[in-house]
């Protein structure tokens, strides 16, 4: 073992366990390959948060690296240590302040990644020889850097690998919301058997129970949690379809042998020009023309407090929206009903833009949901347009900044 190459801090600084054990590391490694030192600062950059590391931390670490002088880290090219001052490392990391410095110098000490080699009066320097040559440096040692090289990559690729598995399951769960609002949607506003208002309270109460910022494990949770409810609702209509298409064959059947007499007028009678290759409208009475949808971008700078009850505060598509938009709506005490009626009589889009324009005018309303049932009655008779309430929002937050998408 070599106990030269254990030393301690100048001055008032302790020496730790964990500073001899990781000198003591670093001397008795074997003898290691050259590695670029460039390499090695984006492993650690990768790494940063295991090592507890910030932004900070690591432009003082590029500051030393610079004063190396080769683009590789090696045993064979002598004396691993660098002796900036604490100027000359400020100015090479973006003029950090004196106190900030030496603290992210500790961070890198106390992480393992760099050694202090102080000389006697705590000064950095070095000497050398006749011929120009290093011969003893006080300063930085950047010797673990070189022994940890492996680690080091192997913990950057744990790091990147964990960031894909996050985001891959971030997509999958905004995929799941979204199967499962579209498909209460169409269970709600096509009629369907089922108590869907009580699992639509379920789809809120999920997505109110998602922090801004989640962690991994966060969206693991969320996502079974989401994915047992799209189970649910897809088995409630399978089970549905499965029996409304019993009931159609039977229906098709008992038809099938009425009809068959070659009396039926029905059968005989040929259509007219007009009735042919045509199908009778379900659009609903009174609606002259259907309600058209203001860009995204105005209505998310007239209504912008719908974009809080997003799971990252941020609105980037209509999908994002009209989630939103079901949050709100049990937030306001709008009742389910309300809210599908409204989506049947102006379309889900036009319904998410009223429910942000009434959470803008909130405390002017005694009632959100009798306001949203007499808007919906309003665009039932062709009498309502969204651009009044848009254009009332949009100018009573002019004065303000706004988030758009």
């Amino acid at each position: 073992m070599q106990r030269g190459h254990v030393t301690t801090p100048f001055g008032r600084r302790p020496m730790t366990l964990a500073l001899v054990r990781g000198q003591l590391e670093t001397a008795d490694r074997a003898p290691s390959k050259a590695i670029d030192k460039w390499k090695v600062f984006r492993d650690v950059g990768e790494a940063k948060e295991i090592f507890g590391l910030q932004d900070r931390s690591l432009a003082v670490l590029y500051a030393l690296l610079s004063f190396y002088p080769n683009n590789e880290l090696s045993d064979e090219s002598g004396s691993m240590v660098v002796f900036p001052s604490n100027n000359q490392l400020s100015i090479r990391a973006h003029g950090i302040a004196g106190t900030t410095l030496r603290r992210h110098l500790a961070a890198l000490v106390d992480a393992g990644l760099i050694e202090r080699r102080d000389s006697p009066n705590g000064k950095r320097y070095a000497h050398r020889s006749r011929g120009g040559e290093i011969e003893a440096a006080f300063g930085f040692s950047l010797a673990p850097l070189l022994a940890r090289a492996a680690e080091l990559a192997g913990l950057a690729q744990q790091v990147a690998a964990e960031r894909l598995e996050f985001k891959r399951a971030k997509e999958a769960l905004t995929l799941c919301r979204r199967d499962v609002r579209k498909l209460l949607s169409a269970a709600m506003e096509e009629g369907a058997d089922g108590d869907w208002a009580t699992i639509e309270a379920m789809y809120v109460d999920q997505l109110a129970r998602l922090v801004r910022s989640p962690r991994r494990e966060d969206v693991a949770a969320a996502l079974d949690e989401m994915e047992l409810l799209r189970e649910e609702i897809i088995n409630r209509l399978e089970i549905q379809l499965k029996a409304e298409k019993t009931d159609a064959n039977d229906d098709h059947n008992g038809r099938h042998i009425q009809n068959s007499k070659p009396e039926s007028l029905n059968e005989l009678e040929p259509l007219s020009g007009r009735d042919q290759g045509r199908m009778p409208s379900r659009k609903p009475k009174g609606i002259a023309e259907p309600l058209k949808a203001f860009p995204l971008s105005v209505v998310l700078k007239a209504c912008p407090q719908i974009s809080d009850y997003t799971p990252g505060g941020r609105i980037e598509g209509w999908r994002e929206l009209m989630a939103a938009a079901v949050v709100v709506r049990s937030m306001l005490g709008v009742s389910p009903s309300a809210y599908q009626e409204a989506c049947e009589a102006m379309g889900p889009e036009n319904a998410a833009i009223a429910i942000a324009c009434i959470l803008e005018r909130a405390e002017h309303i005694n009632s959100a949901g009798g306001y949203l049932r007499d808007l919906t009655r309003k665009a039932e008779r062709g009498e309502f347009g969204l651009g009044p309430m848009v254009m009332a929002a949009l100018r009573a937050n002019g004065g303000a900044e706004k988030r758009s998408a």
